[in-house]
């Protein structure tokens, strides 16, 4: 029995995924002193501000301090490693293509379940608690002003200084310098191609071992993420809106399993094996309600997989802009919710109009907590749905958060393999040879 809890103590998923419980259990005790009038209120704020939010803040900051240096050196030399402007012209077409069917399904398993379950319906708008969303409100007025389309989309990808780029954490543009570097690296000589080559791939391999050990700190992290979150909001703010709570769980379920589940095996993968290989990662990234803290060991497990370097590089971190799988599934439950919460009636076209606002919005953003609630409230802005509606569903937004970051994960992860495939580059011995590793059968 010893024996036993001493394996799983020194097994990572099961150390956050105490870490998880632990918050839950933390974070509900210390929800009954959150309260302003409460004599430990102080105490309480105190201990938030200072220990708890810290603990989670540092593992956000670790993971985005080494995202950015791996994007830039594993993508840089993916691209260079594909040879030509030809072959990535080929991968990049394949990648956008499959990003947008996937994405235009996984809206409209929304809308599916959204008219099907009927989320807001029969709920009194009197006993839901509503949240200050004033933040929310202007910036999405100020994004919905913002003009739109194929060359927008193009310019906002091409940095006007990539040091800028680096600085503020802007994936797309720092995805499109790659890609140029990366071809432009090609041209050189040999002599100094390999050498820099060389010098990329140590950066990528020390940036990997640098995570790591950002990872063995992540049961803390997570423990005061959690922490935080349940003792802000408690389960109170849950009992009103479980319906909406449950019918979101239940579509990202099925998109993964149905959907998901379906391309993988039609491209002889498994689902389940895929998740269990990705167990550490779905856990953190549920835990942190942000895919970025999946992204250095996603990118390397799908190449210890057998997907080749120059495609994970590639369609993971572009997947991270383009492919929100769960964050698009959950808007557009949102909006059919908030609009039968204010018994608004949307007709077909208002639809089809949501799922073309939802395909443009949602690209570009990164995938750091809260981003998809601002899409969300771009969206509503081309309705006749009230913005502040939204006070509604913020409370809940973080719960929600959750999930659809883990669809997130899993719906890059399956991607970088179904390129792979496409590409006739996958390595199914070495696949094999993994799962043999891990125990997988």
């Amino acid at each position: 029995m010893l024996s036993i809890i001493k394996r799983y103590s020194r097994n990572l998923a099961w150390q956050i995924l105490f870490a998880l419980i632990m918050g839950v259990a933390v974070g509900l005790y210390l929800h009954t002193f959150s309260d302003p009038s409460h004599p430990y209120y102080k105490t309480y704020q105190s201990w938030v501000v200072n220990v708890l939010q810290p603990m989670g803040d540092i593992f956000i900051r670790l993971i985005k301090m080494i995202v950015l240096p791996i994007i830039l050196s594993t993508l840089t030399l993916g691209i260079a490693g594909l040879g030509n402007s030809k072959s990535l012209g080929r991968l990049g077409g394949k990648t956008i293509l499959y990003f947008e069917i996937i994405t235009t399904i996984a809206i409209g398993v929304g809308l599916l379940f959204g008219n099907l379950f009927h989320p807001g319906s029969g709920i009194d708008i009197s006993n839901l608690q509503h949240s200050n969303v004033t933040q929310y409100v202007q910036k999405s007025e100020a994004l919905a002003e913002k003009p739109h389309g194929l060359v927008v989309m193009i310019l906002d990808m091409i940095p006007h200084n990539i040091f800028d780029s680096l600085s503020t954490g802007e994936i797309l543009p720092v995805i499109f310098f790659c890609v140029f570097f990366g071809l432009g690296l090609t041209k050189l000589p040999d002599n100094q191609r390999l050498f820099f080559s060389d010098f990329l791939k140590v950066i990528s391999d020390v940036m990997f071992k640098i995570t790591n050990m950002i990872m063995r700190y992540a049961p803390i992290g997570v423990f005061g993420l959690m922490t935080v979150t349940i003792s802000k909001f408690g389960f109170g703010s849950l009992i009103p809106l479980m319906k909406l709570i449950l019918i979101v769980y239940l579509a990202m379920i099925v998109f993964t399993l149905v959907i998901l589940g379906g391309v993988a095996y039609f491209c002889r993968f498994n689902i389940f094996t895929i998740i269990k290989i990705l167990k550490d990662e779905l856990i953190v990234a549920f835990s942190t309600s942000s895919s970025e803290t999946a992204l250095p060991k996603m990118i390397e497990k799908m190449e210890a997989y057998g997907a080749p370097k120059s495609i994970t590089s590639f369609v993971i971190p572009t997947g991270y802009s383009f492919n929100l799988d769960g964050s698009t599934l959950y808007q557009s439950i949102a909006v059919i919710f908030l609009a039968q919460l204010y018994g608004i009636s949307l007709s077909v076209t208002d639809q089809i109009m949501i799922v073309i606002t939802l395909m443009v919005a949602s690209k570009g953003i990164a995938g750091v907590p809260g981003v998809s609630f601002l899409v969300l409230s771009a969206t509503l802005a081309t309705t006749s749905i009230p913005l502040e509606g939204l006070g509604f569903i913020l409370g809940i937004d973080r719960i929600l958060d959750m999930g659809r970051t883990v669809v997130n994960v899993i719906g890059n992860a399956l991607a970088s393999l179904v390129i792979s495939r496409w590409e006739h580059d996958f390595d199914d011995e070495k696949a094999r040879a993994y799962e043999k590793t891990l125990g997988i059968k």
